[in-house]
């Protein structure tokens, strides 16, 4: 952990209390003079750090960014999502990028926030609308030890990662649709895009990549969007703050990534499933030019939605688009 995040990590340990110099220079190995240029440079990026000669440090306030530092000074230790965390201000895709740490051989476990995406993408080639400092684009790379099949497991985990994180940060009621939307009043608030590397009968990495709209408003959405998509500050009437919902969110995807790693998959299904408005109701999904007609009845042990067509058959779904019929 760098000397940044150590630093911001003892400010808010601290709470409304402060720190002195002399103490966290011990604790960071450094000395008072490095402390107050960390400080300094801390306070150009928008942190108010108060500073007395007898009171030592005090954290203020924070500036709406993504900063890294501050990410892992706020998630603290984790089994493997959010060790490592890169922030950049643009690129085109953090899957992207994601896709090019896992060829360079970095452990599993990092995510890679991008304050703007300039051709983000959501499921079946879909563009995903990622505005400068409005939302949350990210991407974690995993190498869970499982076969290609399994992978669904992953998207159901993340999903139900997302919804717990979105309510307590939030207080709304996040409901889950199959495959990967986030529904908030019916309306979709964040999307999962679940890509991975595999042989015939093992997986060589996963990306997760998550999209949230947490602050945007009316107008940052398209007209032709505006009554199927909404975000969390439209919902709330309140601005997010996006770098506690960050932490939140990397925080319960380590959780349910290490109970599907410790086999454990079943829990997080039963979670999936009372969340979930996909199934026990009647659904069109379309798997390219074939097109299937039932109701979705439960997932498999796999991950994947079981659909009872019109004629008895029990299909096993694991990819596709899915439009549910009205309810009467």
């Amino acid at each position: 952990m760098t000397i940044d995040a150590e630093l911001l990590r003892a400010l808010r340990t601290a709470g409304d209390g402060a720190v002195s110099g002399v103490e966290l220079a011990e604790r960071l190995g450094v000395s008072r003079a490095a402390v107050w240029a960390r400080v300094a440079e801390l306070r150009r990026l928008g942190y108010d750090i108060e500073a007395g000669p007898h009171r030592g440090y005090r954290l203020l306030s924070a500036p709406d960014l993504l900063h890294a530092d501050d990410l892992l000074a706020r998630l603290g230790p984790t089994r493997v999502v959010g060790r490592d965390i890169r922030v950049f201000q643009e690129t085109v895709s953090t899957n992207d990028l994601a896709e090019k740490l896992a060829h360079d051989g970095v452990k599993e476990g990092v995510v890679v926030f991008a304050e703007a995406q300039t051709r983000g993408r959501g499921r079946l080639g879909r563009k995903w609308l990622s505005p400068p400092g409005k939302g949350l684009w990210f991407s974690v790379l995993l190498r869970p030890d499982c076969r290609p099949q399994e992978t669904t497991r992953l998207t159901v985990a993340a999903a139900t990662a997302l919804a717990r994180a979105v309510e307590s940060q939030t207080g709304l009621t996040p409901e889950i649709k199959w495959p990967n939307d986030l529904l908030i009043a019916g309306r979709k608030a964040a999307g999962i895009l679940t890509e991975l590397s595999a042989e015939l009968d093992h997986v060589k990495h996963v990306i997760l990549g998550i999209g949230v709209d947490v602050n945007l408003t009316a107008r940052d959405f398209p007209a032709d969007l505006r009554k199927t998509a909404t975000s969390l500050r439209l919902e709330t009437g309140e601005t997010v703050d996006r770098a506690e919902l960050a932490t939140a969110i990397l925080r319960e995807l380590d959780r349910d990534y290490a109970r599907v790693c410790r086999g454990q998959f079943e829990a997080v299904a039963d979670e999936w499933e009372r969340r979930c408005t996909t199934v026990g109701r009647d659904a069109v999904l379309q798997l390219g030019d074939r097109q299937i007609i039932g109701r979705a009845e439960s997932l498999d042990a796999d991950g994947a939605l079981l659909l009872r067509t019109q004629h008895g058959h029990l299909e096993r779904v694991t990819g596709g688009d899915v439009r549910l019929e009205r309810r009467e």
